[in-house]
């Protein structure tokens, strides 16, 4: 799992929480179901089966691998429409290849990252390289979907490209967490990534037996999700793993610890952290549509179905 690292953390900005602060209990650890998507690659629903309440502004998040490609087997998604939320696809490992409807597109790779805001709608495409089909290979990404408030839903489409070089890296005090800001603000460090609904998303790296404590904003959510490893979550030190999602309390602090002992997979505990403010709008999904009502999910597939979307480019190379 590459992503971005460095030789020495201490030399990176330190981030720490202010003394006194109010932690965020652990409320619960729920395991991810496996499944396949798009053209049939596997994922992981990180956030299934865990109430809307706790989730709010995100929507869902796909845990895509980690899996260990043969030559020919590598795939992707083909063409399909997004209305109403913004696509995050994060790269550890691995390249995808990105093109819409709307002009964006790009390729991304070990640590880097697409924002895709869908707004009024668009087609896209995510696929493998040439190259990558061939020959097989190491995969390992996530797919989060965030929502955008009402007034929001209907802006013009924006695609962000942000290169693993442009993250904003921190660490804990003792040098024992290597925090990737991707977007929001951490102890007064901003991350890269530009959102319409506040949030904050963080890829940490924990070595083995290392804790950190994160000042967390009070009116934002808190979840983790293990990518690799095994720790423990709050002051209470639940347990959770590579595939389990973790629901935090209320509170101003975040509190993270890595395992003494980590499997052979990862010599570190590798998580996603994730924080918004709630949007507190009815949320209604169907498929690849995420609107206020019924009626404006009809609305959405009755423009998908009119061509209202977009077109797929003539010169694309990835077919109709």
């Amino acid at each position: 799992m590459p992503a971005v690292t460095v030789d020495n953390p201490l030399t990176l900005p330190k981030v720490t929480a202010p003394t006194g602060a109010r932690p965020r209990p652990a409320l619960a650890v729920s395991t991810a179901p496996s499944g396949l998507e798009g053209e049939g690659f596997p994922v992981r629903r990180a956030f299934a089966g865990i109430d809307y309440k706790y989730l709010d502004p995100f929507i869902m998040m796909d845990q895509m691998g980690e899996v260990d490609y043969a030559a020919g087997e590598p795939k992707g998604t083909p063409w399909h429409p997004h209305r109403g939320f913004e696509t995050v696809t994060y790269i550890m490992d691995g390249t995808f290849i990105h093109q819409d409807s709307h002009g964006g597109g790009g390729t991304i790779t070990n640590g880097d990252t697409q924002w895709m805001t869908a707004g009024s709608g668009l087609l896209h495409i995510e696929t493998p390289p040439e190259e990558l089909v061939l020959s097989g290979g190491l995969f390992h990404g996530l797919q989060l979907w965030v929502n955008l408030p009402r007034n929001d839903k209907m802006i013009a489409p924006k695609y962000q490209d942000i290169r693993a070089g442009g993250l904003k890296l921190l660490t804990s005090a003792d040098g024992g967490a290597l925090i990737r800001l991707i977007a929001g603000d951490l102890d007064g460090h901003q991350g890269p990534g530009a959102t319409h609904t506040p949030i904050t998303m963080i890829h940490l790296s924990l070595t083995a037996g290392a804790e950190v404590t994160l000042p967390w904003r009070s009116d934002f959510n808190a979840l983790a999700y293990g990518l690799a490893g095994s720790g423990f979550a709050g002051p209470e030190q639940r347990p959770f793993r590579m595939g389990q999602a973790v629901v935090y309390g209320g509170g101003e602090t975040l509190t993270v610890r890595a395992a003494e002992t980590q499997d052979s997979r990862s010599a570190h505990l590798e998580v996603v952290l994730l924080g918004g403010r709630p949007i507190r709008e009815p949320m209604m999904q169907y498929g690849p549509f995420v609107m206020n009502t019924h009626a404006e999910l009809a609305q959405a597939f009755d423009d998908f179905q009119a061509g209202r979307l977009g077109t797929i480019p003539a010169d694309s190379p990835y077919g109709r």
